[in-house]
């Protein structure tokens, strides 16, 4: 069976923890953090990793097989 291609974007984005799950980052951390409506509060909150839902999960492990 031949190799297969790790898709670069998700394994930038992914990883898989020792039971199986996927953990991935937050959303809407990449830019206006200074008082353009993110308060401490929430970009405290977006710090936190978190884990893929269990429906995008199958899709997301044969986009990183080898990780």
């Amino acid at each position: 069976m031949p190799k297969l291609k790790t898709h670069s974007g998700a394994q930038k984005r992914f990883n898989l923890t020792k039971t199986g799950k996927v953990k991935r980052a937050h959303a809407y951390k990449s830019h206006l953090l200074n008082g353009h409506g993110k308060t401490t509060k929430i970009k405290r909150r977006l710090r936190q990793g978190t884990y893929a839902d269990t429906t995008n999960e199958s899709a997301i492990k044969r986009m990183i097989p080898y990780k």
